[in-house]
């Protein structure tokens, strides 16, 4: 389905295009090539002319076919990936947002089915106190900044703050990234996005020991806000913040970011290959 999609694209048969008139334009100077300095072996005919439209229609397939949605960098040396599948399932660091309350309780508050929902019955067997008691030993060093009538979770957190936990061989960021209201609706906009995701990396470059790290396409779900930033706008978000991140500090060797199949199926493939090969430093 993603690729009978990404074969409707304009940019799909616009690359197409261009690459395939290149190889009939190379492979016709050749000719010309060999018809003046060899005349006596002279390429000509129906043959050579069917020849050189099946060898540019072939390689012009060959080079515009969307391929998995990956970019390597130089500059800083690191890479992004951009991959359908189960964030839990990933080996590495992951990334899990969560609100200003860091509410874990499902599912009148957080629903079974959301990510952290996952995480508290796949990672933690459903021992809520297990993981709250590890979510608050991680907040310890960050000072609240105020408190909200409500059930569940009453203290409040700094968007962009990062409570870091340990699950094994590997870390969970949580990450909040929405604010919460008194009736349990969490709320996120783009600037909420954008500035934890600047406090994440750093978090990252600290606690990451530079291995690899996925996260999920952020803003859906409770966060209500994939009317506004959809998956293929919160991607490049994602892949701009690191980038710019990794610029001043060493992040990570890669960033792998998980996309539901739902999502995935949607998305422009060849756009966002464009959009991450395009922060490459000029």
């Amino acid at each position: 389905m993603e690729i009978i999609n990404d074969l409707k694209t304009s940019r799909f048969w616009r690359h197409f295009l261009v690459k395939a008139f290149a190889v009939a334009g190379g492979l016709s100077g050749l000719i010309q090539f060999n018809n003046a300095v060899f005349p006596s072996t002279a390429w000509t005919g129906n043959n050579v002319l069917w020849t050189v439209i099946a060898i540019s229609f072939v390689v012009g397939i060959l080079l515009a076919w969307p391929r998995p949605i990956m970019a390597e960098y130089s500059s800083p040396k690191t890479k992004i990936t951009i991959v359908k599948g189960d964030l839990l399932e990933e080996k590495g660091h992951i990334v899990i947002g969560a609100s200003d309350t860091f509410d874990t309780e499902p599912p009148n508050i957080i629903a079974r089915q959301s990510l952290q929902g996952q995480v508290l019955d796949r990672l933690y067997g459903g021992n809520l106190a297990l993981l709250d008691q590890h979510i608050d030993e991680a907040l310890r060093g960050y000072q609240s900044i105020g408190s909200i009538q409500k059930a569940g979770k009453n203290t409040k957190y700094n968007i962009g703050t990062v409570a870091v936990v340990t699950n094994g061989p590997r870390k969970l960021f949580f990450s909040a990234y929405s604010e919460m209201n008194d009736l349990n609706e969490s709320r996120a906009t783009p600037d909420t996005v954008w500035k934890s995701l600047q406090a994440l990396w750093s978090s990252v470059s600290v606690h990451g020991n530079g291995t690899t790290i996925s996260i999920p396409v952020i803003g859906g779900g409770q966060a209500r806000l994939s009317s506004v930033m959809p998956a293929q706008d919160s991607i490049r978000f994602i892949a701009l913040s690191f980038m710019m991140a990794s610029r001043r500090e060493r992040i990570c060797d890669e960033l792998r970011i998980i996309v539901r199949s739902d999502d995935y199926q949607k998305l422009d493939r060849l756009e966002i290959q464009s959009f991450i090969s395009s922060l490459r430093p000029s």
